[in-house]
């Protein structure tokens, strides 16, 4: 850093979140004709440098940083947009750089030749800027602004392909499944503004801050707060039973899933968790606890049944941030941020190779004019004869999911499965179930993830061919296989510590040095790795003789496992009582409003005030107007009469005088 010029890191982190919002921009306007990509690869690129050089080593372990301006002002309250940059912020938006560049130089080569490549360089730009302001925010209000930009940007690049009815089902399910989300983040952020008039991070949760000084008391809104922002994060960070967007999200690009789903926009709920931690008590936090330990086996069980390659890998995901929510609700925050950073390397790594792997089975299927499903993994084997390098960088990732040792997966699962045991050990023998069942997680994670490998890279030839000659596959591309190689570089222990076998002197948690509420119990920093490590090598022998040699003891369509690729009916039970529920609920709102609301009440008052208007009508034409003219022509024919006699003419006048005699006469005779 010392033959750098010194750049403020509010600055240069301004720089890091506006230059996507600028090729956000720049390839709106120019539309159809962005079609390379140079706008959001150079802004994602210089992002990540100006982050990695003048933000990240500027902020961390030292003082935080902020800045704020005033944004507007309702009454006496004054809401403020303002950059916070401590530890965490400048690693999360670290983490979503460097992540997020791979994916943009692998995209260059997936996505080639896309009609609607223009689309999609302009969504990842505006989700790259909407996820790195997020990271940044100050205050929840803003942060929330982002986390909403976030979810939209998501929306889009899930349902990229609009023309597939599946891709459309998922965007949509994926944004109704986290508004629901939404709706607590919004009420958590309402009770804290009403508690405490402020929505500021540094007042709220810093060192100097409410809740640090301890100037408030831990009443139940403070706990229904608590759970509102947790679910928010359950349906971001997918955590059962919010997680069933996440799966059919993989419609998307495999590129996107790598990014969005794996590394960063899912992690966006464990920062936030992280982010306001010290507003949990110890209720909200064991709730944290079990939901993510929950979350972490079913999803590892589901995971087992999948036979898309990219389902397996959306379930490992889910899995995965069971683990981190869990970790969040032990106590041990640090340690969910040191597997999410490991996490998003491993993890975006293995998207990336089976997006490789896809993309060549679809190139043969297009060649030989066959008809099958290019993400099944029963139809495919082999592959690493076809695809050496994708197999080895898959297998590392592999290997860093599974926790296997000089791994940076074994660093950061060590670290959250200890601490679950310390924890558990403090808070008495009915507690222990939560770390005994995250070492089940483990080792069911090293099972599927080696039945992956050994499923698609193993065994007989699988793929269809035309008389048996030999696929159409290749190796992966050089620009896809480039970023494949950094991430498998930063899926080796050495990026993350020094030391392959101990995570105590990973960078990251001695930089966090949060205190656990738990004695630490040496013994065990010695015990759960060699268990975890056993464990996951038994797992992967058994997936080699299971998967390769073909001794596969159990029925494939087992009620087990197809009950499990189906999640035990959960999205049909889902789609039977709310979705059916509320299509009843509106065929019932449409009846009512059709023959009720309309039939009865404006239909029926209509007709009445009809009917009363023509009684009204009858009434003012042939009484009230009929006496009004009966008057008027019995006054006309008497004035007519009058006029009749009174018309100048002396023999009428003689006539009229003899007539009225005449008559005085004949009554005069006849009285």
């Amino acid at each position: 850093m010392s033959g750098l010029p010194y750049i403020s890191p509010i600055y240069a982190s301004i720089v890091v979140v506006g230059l996507p919002l600028l090729a956000f921009l720049l390839q709106a306007i120019r539309g159809k004709k962005s079609t390379s990509g140079l706008f959001a690869l150079v802004s994602i690129a210089l992002s990540t440098l100006i982050s990695g050089l003048f933000v990240l080593p500027q902020v961390w372990q030292e003082a935080p940083v902020t800045a704020t301006v005033h944004w507007f002002t309702i009454g006496d309250s004054v809401f403020t947009l303002g950059i916070l940059l401590n530890n965490l912020s400048a690693l999360m938006q670290f983490i979503v750089c460097i992540i997020a560049l791979p994916v943009h130089i692998y995209s260059k080569a997936y996505m080639k030749g896309d009609p609607g490549i223009h689309r999609y360089w302009m969504y990842l730009s505006l989700f790259c800027f909407a996820m790195l302001g997020l990271t940044v925010s100050k205050n929840l209000f803003m942060m929330y602004v982002f986390w909403e930009l976030v979810g939209i940007a998501s929306y889009l690049l899930i349902g990229f392909w609009f023309t597939k009815e599946a891709a459309v089902a998922a965007n949509k399910k994926a944004f109704i499944v986290n508004r629901i989300g939404d709706i607590g983040f919004l009420i958590g952020i309402a009770i804290l503004f009403s508690l405490f008039s402020t929505l500021d991070l540094v007042d709220l949760f810093g060192n100097e801050g409410v809740f640090a000084a301890g100037l408030y008391k831990d009443t139940g809104l403070i706990t229904l707060a608590g759970i509102c922002f947790f679910l928010g994060a359950m349906a971001k960070s997918a955590q059962f039973p919010l997680h069933v967007w996440l799966p059919d999200a993989m419609e998307g690009p495999t590129s996107v899933s790598s990014l969005i789903h794996a590394a960063t926009m899912v992690a966006a709920g464990v920062f936030l968790m992280a982010s306001i931690f010290p507003l949990f008590n110890a209720n909200v936090l064991l709730l944290m606890a079990i939901v993510g330990t929950i979350t972490a086996l079913s999803a590892a069980y589901f995971a087992l049944c999948q036979y898309d390659i990219k389902k397996v890998l959306a379930f490992s995901t889910i899995s995965q941030l069971g683990y981190m929510i869990a970790a969040v609700g032990i106590g041990v925050w640090d340690a969910a941020m040191f597997h999410l950073a490991t996490h998003a390397f491993f993890k975006c790594l293995l998207f990336l190779c089976a997006g490789a792997v896809i993309h060549e089975m679809v190139h043969h299927k297009e060649h030989t004019k066959l008809d099958f499903d290019p993400q099944d993994l029963r139809h495919m084997g082999g592959l690493r004869q076809y695809m050496p390098k994708t197999f080895v960088l898959m297998s590392i990732a592999s290997l860093a999911l599974a926790g296997f040792p000089l791994t940076s997966g074994y660093l950061s699962k060590d670290a959250i499965i200890i601490a679950a045991f310390e924890w558990a050990a403090q808070h008495g023998p009915g507690y222990i179930v939560i770390p005994i069942i995250l070492v089940i997680v483990s080792i069911l994670t090293a099972f599927y993830i080696g039945r992956l490998i050994f499923k698609a890279f193993f065994g007989p030839i699988r793929i269809p061919q035309i008389d048996q000659q030999a696929p159409h596959i290749r190796e992966a591309p050089q620009t896809m296989l480039v970023p494949m190689i950094f991430l498998g570089l930063g899926s080796l222990f050495f990026a993350f510590s020094l030391n392959p076998l101990s995570y105590h002197q990973a960078e990251i948690l001695t930089g966090f040095s949060v205190r656990y509420a738990f004695e630490e119990i040496h013994s065990l920093h010695l015990v759960i790795p060699i268990v975890l490590t056993v464990g996951a090598l038994c797992s992967w022998i058994l997936a080699w003789k299971w998967y390769v040699k073909g001794k596969y003891p159990l029925q494939a369509n087992s009620l087990w496992i197809t009950r499990g690729g189906e999640q035990f009916g959960l999205d049909e039970l889902y789609k039977k009582t709310f979705v059916n529920g509320t299509l009843a609920l509106g065929r019932a709102s449409q009846w009512c409003d059709k023959h009720v609301l309309d039939g009865l009440i404006v239909h029926g008052t209509a007709h009445v005030v009809k009917s009363l208007s023509r009684a009204i009508y009858w009434v003012d034409k042939h009484i009230v107007d009929g006496l009004v003219n009966t008057v008027a022509d019995t006054t006309y024919y008497i004035g007519h009469l009058l006029r009749w006699v009174q018309n100048g003419r002396i023999q009428n006048y003689f006539g009229f005088a003899f007539t009225i005699i005449l008559i005085g006469i004949v009554y005069l005779i006849f009285r």
